[in-house]
């Protein structure tokens, strides 16, 4: 019961304030700490299977160092005073939840595509996807922050949500610091193809039942919604799902994609160099900018049904014999 009131309570500070600039960030202390880590210890000429065992070390490390210092957090905090505790576990699984974030960022891409500034649009989407955007037409941005949102669904909320369900603010802190791996060292290429294997594929086996989950919701608020197509969304999901080189990211892409009537992925450039990646959904029309508030829309929608699901349980559990 403690864990289910800690998630409501954290979805509802990251949906009314998001992530306050002035407070200090769990992420930001991740990334240091992998960035220490890599500076110490990777050295040139390493072997591949060294690279490999030296980025299972890194695994262990970071979540070492975050079980430890949110263990010793917690306990300062609950032996000031068991409402400290709770405050401080409310805020700690707040920080691995980014909807409002993730909303604004995508906004100021479709704010300055609406008043007319592509060279503005193309800079804002390149905060939050690693594709080049320096050239990319007004579809193509538009493309980029729809998928963007799409995939970040369940990292942004689902899955800390699930995982603080299951341990509380040390669920959704361990679950934060493998994304955080991931995202700085879980590529595919020349330098992070071994040394972060470990951390590309802890995030696909901690993502991969939040991600199902995550399809199942995006279709029932499809359902829900006139403007949305239930129907392809499922048998996007179905049908194209599976193609995308990530065994998670595909599902909330092709349920988008499909509720939207749009087609998702193709050709994208990273540092010049020319990636295709899978096609979601079938193109009944182009994409356009207004599929960004649509995409944001369907997200926030989500997280409401979780919190509607999770009102559901907490007063079932309140009010059972």
């Amino acid at each position: 019961m403690n864990t289910l009131t800690f998630a409501i309570a954290a979805l509802i500070v990251d949906l009314a304030v998001g992530d306050p600039r002035w407070l200090p960030h769990p992420v930001i202390g991740f990334g240091k700490a992998i960035a220490w880590f890599e500076r110490r210890f990777r050295v040139s000429g390493m072997s591949p299977a060294q690279e490999r065992g030296l980025g299972i070390a890194l695994v262990f490390f970071l979540l070492a160092v975050t079980l430890i210092v949110s263990f010793v957090l917690l306990k300062a905090a609950a032996m000031l005073h068991p409402i400290v505790h709770v405050l401080l576990s409310i805020w700690l699984i707040s920080t691995t939840i980014a909807v409002k974030g993730l909303k604004e960022a995508a906004m100021q891409v479709y704010d300055a595509l609406a008043a007319g500034d592509l060279k503005e649009a193309r800079i804002r989407v390149g905060y939050i996807v690693g594709r080049d955007t320096d050239t990319l037409p007004e579809g193509e941005v538009s493309r980029a922050a729809v998928e963007t949102v799409a995939e970040n669904i369940v990292d942004a909320f689902v899955s800390p949500l699930f995982y603080a369900l299951l341990a509380g603010p040390y669920g959704a802190l361990l679950y934060r610091a493998t994304n955080t791996l991931d995202s700085m060292v879980g590529y595919k290429n020349d330098k992070y193809r071994y040394f972060g294997w470990a951390s590309a594929r802890l995030d696909d086996v901690l993502n991969y039942v939040p991600a199902r989950i995550t399809g199942c919701l995006l279709w029932f608020v499809a359902l829900l919604s006139r403007k949305l197509n239930a129907r392809e969304s499922m048998q996007a999901m179905l049908r194209d799902a599976a193609k995308h080189p990530s065994p998670n990211s595909g599902i909330p892409e092709s349920a988008v994609a499909g509720a939207l009537g749009i087609q998702l992925g193709g050709e994208n450039r990273y540092g010049g160099v020319v990636s295709v990646r899978a096609r979601m959904g079938e193109a009944h029309r182009n994409i356009v900018s207004g599929d960004i508030p649509l995409t944001v829309g369907m997200m926030y929608k989500t997280a409401v049904l979780i919190m509607l699901l999770l009102l559901i349980l907490a007063g079932w559990l309140w009010w059972r014999p």
